[in-house]
């Protein structure tokens, strides 16, 4: 299904401020009738549309979002791309790629507001990154200044942090590092990442919580990983992400989630950093 971009109008609003005030770093927008990529583990049955996405950035206050490529379809960027054209200023992206890009397709991306690329590695195997052609293509996607985010088990993130910290990319992690609902803050992975805050270029998104817990538990083992990663972290290297639309986790409401942080962060001005500097600087949003 071909899907022309939104009408620019739709992204009028907060957004026009010069003040930066809160930004969201995890959301995705998708349409039913998209081509979807092979070997996907789940496959949307509703829409996410970019009105739909800005309209809640709009009822909660946030002047920003980040919209990340999602893992059904594929490397086709072209719905969020449209979407990044039709909010240029507000909206900045992250998309999954073939290593295989060239130099002009990474430029085009960074036109329309692509600041990073997505390694998802649920249920896959971790790509050989020390590697050709990953090897070529790493050094291309920092000198753009993106980074790389990592979504996979926090046991696996060992395998994966170090090359793409040789290859001299930035790196931010997925929804709390995703450790074993089983282990939680024990996971020595989650250990693993809390001791990569020394390197100065990790980030952690304090996201999707409900992924790595069951429902009742995540609000609270949320909060206890949050104590961690920000004593590991401090606010400078923390994002936070609504993880909209909470794909698998339909009972899930964007409300709920913005509530979580200001639970698990209740220092007004920790979160204000969280929230707007610290995301401003990494996904250079001005403001």
């Amino acid at each position: 299904m071909a899907v022309s971009a939104p009408s620019p109008a739709i992204g009028s609003g907060p957004a026009t401020s010069a003040r930066v005030a809160a930004i969201d770093t995890h959301a995705h927008v998708f349409e039913q009738g998209l081509a979807l990529a092979e070997g996907r583990r789940y496959s949307p049955g509703h829409d996410a549309t970019l009105a739909d996405y800005l309209a809640q950035l709009d009822a909660h206050g946030l002047t920003h979002g980040v919209l990340v490529q999602p893992s059904f379809l594929g490397t086709d960027n072209g719905y969020l791309r449209n979407a990044l054209r039709a909010c240029r200023g507000r909206l900045r992206g992250v998309v999954v790629i073939d290593p295989a890009c060239t130099d002009d397709d990474l430029a085009r991306m960074a036109d329309d507001g692509v600041v990073g690329m997505r390694l998802n590695l649920v249920g896959k195997d971790v790509p050989p990154l020390d590697a050709p052609p990953w090897r070529n293509l790493l050094p291309r996607v920092a000198r753009l200044g993106w980074h790389v985010e990592v979504h996979l088990p926090a046991a696996r993130l060992p395998t994966v942090v170090p090359p793409l910290l040789d290859a001299g990319c930035d790196v931010v992690v997925d929804h709390f590092g995703r450790p074993d609902p089983a282990l939680g803050v024990a996971d020595p992975g989650f250990g693993y990442l809390l001791r990569q805050a020394g390197s100065g270029r990790v980030w952690v998104k304090l996201s999707g919580a409900y992924r790595n817990w069951p429902h009742e538990q995540a609000a609270t083992a949320g909060a206890e990983a949050t104590r961690l990663l920000l004593d590991a972290y401090t606010p400078e290297r923390l994002l936070w992400g609504s993880d909209w639309p909470h794909t698998e986790h339909g009972y899930m409401a964007y409300g709920a989630a913005y509530e979580w942080l200001h639970r698990w962060v209740a220092d007004n001005e920790t979160r204000r950093l969280i929230l707007g500097e610290t995301a401003r600087r990494l996904f250079r949003i001005d403001g």
